[in-house]
């Protein structure tokens, strides 16, 4: 159980690390937040290739590349929802 725990916890800090170099701009979410967008994105992930392929069949998360696509779209939404996120002026 502590090792599915932990699992989880390096995959979302990992997952969430990729997608906040990939989104643009400075992200001031701490590690806490890297983690839990990470792991969020794994489950958006998984939702999202099961409504794709084989339709959704309950709680299933992603692999990396489909943790990382969810995290992204987590952290888009986040960035929009809580106006973090400005423009930086040129």
């Amino acid at each position: 159980m502590l090792w599915t725990i932990l699992g989880w916890i390096v995959f979302g800090l990992i997952a969430g690390f990729i997608a906040r170099a990939i989104v643009p701009g400075k992200d001031d979410i701490g590690v806490l937040r890297t983690i839990l967008l990470g792991i969020a994105g794994s489950i958006v992930g998984g939702l999202v290739f099961g409504l794709l392929t084989v339709g959704l069949r309950g709680f299933q998360p992603a692999g990396w590349i489909g943790s990382v696509i969810g995290a992204v779209i987590v952290l888009v939404i986040y960035n929009q929802v809580t106006g973090r996120k400005r423009r930086s002026r040129s």
